[in-house]
């Protein structure tokens, strides 16, 4: 992997700074807190004439079929400004039909992604918040040539935009042969939906939504029966990397803010930022933020190449979980008083850091996925002794 940004990946992250320096300042960013949809219908036109909603599908639903790197490139631009767009629901979910749906399928939804005309979302969140397939309780039934769909999720991301949610379902019990999930391709103003706003830290647009005897036609599985499980795996795996790519983006913002401030606040007749103690601390803000960027931007060039990624996505966000937030706070610390002012900016990201870091994935549950998959491997130790290797 070439950690330097070629000559086209620059341009791509610098025009998407530029774009949204202009068009999305902090003003909107806190009018559309209290939007009910979240997002201005004109920013999001603009974003789809950039090219950003199609960016990774491919050419034939008008896509530009651009690696997963050049997405996280623009999710960090998307975190840094705070931009309060659909991106990042509807870019992972248009991915995963594109990979698992039909030709029908794709051929419905895709080609009104990359116009900007259809806003997407997922849903697998329930009362349980691991991200594992027991935690599934929503069911969905055969009937006739329908399923019919009854539970809750929780933590949905964009519902209130969305015309089309995708919904992990509990179709059979789990067996030795799959999990007994399956996944359903849903209107998002089918009949027997309703949703409510979850007040969050970060004040965006999480939904809890409600399945009442939704009825969902055959055709709009996604994959086989109780197959759905591998799919969200690679559906939760994108979105946790692309969601690590936008927390670094804020962070990186956030520390730019705290050393621009330490070069002009003074104590005991110098900037603070002559004292050592503050040049450590800002050094090890950029540090913690390039750390992150390797992490996540591995383990989209390895999706990008077709190789496991499980391990480098839980590694980044693992480390993006324990040190953007504590950037963030250090950030208020060198800010001192004026930091905590609700009117100041600098709060804005330390919201949605904080957030973001606690979405997809707490740091144990990464941790812990990364000594399985250790565990796994052959010829790995335990407790001091190797473990033999079949012939």
């Amino acid at each position: 992997m070439d950690v330097l940004l070629n000559d086209e990946e620059q341009l791509v992250a610098s025009s998407a700074r530029e774009f949204l320096e202009g068009e999305c300042s902090t003003a909107l960013v806190r009018q559309m807190e209290e939007d009910p949809i979240g997002h201005p219908p004109e920013l999001w036109a603009k974003c789809t004439e950039m090219g950003w909603t199609g960016m990774c599908l491919a050419e034939e639903y008008g896509g530009q079929a651009l690696p997963l790197t050049y997405l996280g490139l623009v999710m960090q631009e998307v975190g840094r400004a705070m931009a309060p767009i659909p991106l990042h629901s509807t870019a992972v979910t248009s991915l995963a039909i594109q990979k698992a749906g039909t030709k029908a399928q794709c051929q419905s939804v895709l080609p009104g992604v990359s116009e900007g005309k259809i806003i997407l979302t997922w849903a697998f969140s329930e009362q349980d918040p691991r991200f594992l397939p027991e935690t599934v309780k929503t069911t969905a039934v055969a009937e006739d040539d329908h399923f019919v769909i009854t539970g809750k999720k929780l933590f949905v991301d964009n519902f209130a935009a969305s015309n089309q949610i995708l919904v992990a379902c509990r179709t059979a019990p789990a067996s030795a042969t799959n999990a007994g999930l399956s996944l359903f391709l849903i209107d998002s103003n089918a009949a027997g939906i309703s949703h409510a706003r979850l007040r969050t830290l970060a004040k965006d647009q999480q939904c809890e939504v409600m399945f009442e005897q939704v009825r969902v036609p055959i055709a709009n599985m996604l994959g086989g029966l109780n197959q759905g499980w591998p799919i969200m795996q690679e559906l939760l795996d994108l979105a946790t990397v692309l969601l690590c790519t936008q927390i670094l983006g804020a962070t990186r913002i956030d520390a730019e803010m705290a050393i621009d401030h330490s070069k002009f606040r003074e104590a005991f007749g110098q900037p603070i930022g002559a004292f050592q103690s503050i040049q450590h601390t800002c050094a090890d803000m950029i540090i913690s933020i390039d750390g992150g960027e390797l992490l996540a931007y591995e383990a989209l060039w390895k999706m990008d190449n077709g190789m496991p990624a499980q391990v480098e996505v839980s590694q980044a966000k693992a480390f993006c979980n324990d040190k953007c937030p504590a950037v963030c706070r250090n950030s208020q610390s060198i800010h001192g008083g004026i930091g905590f002012m609700m009117e100041f900016d600098l709060h804005l990201w330390l919201r949605r850091v904080t957030a973001w870091s606690m979405r997809l994935g707490t740091s144990y549950e990464h941790r812990e996925r990364i000594a399985q998959a250790l565990l796994d491997m052959p010829g790995h130790v335990v407790l001091g002794q190797p473990v033999p290797v079949e012939n």
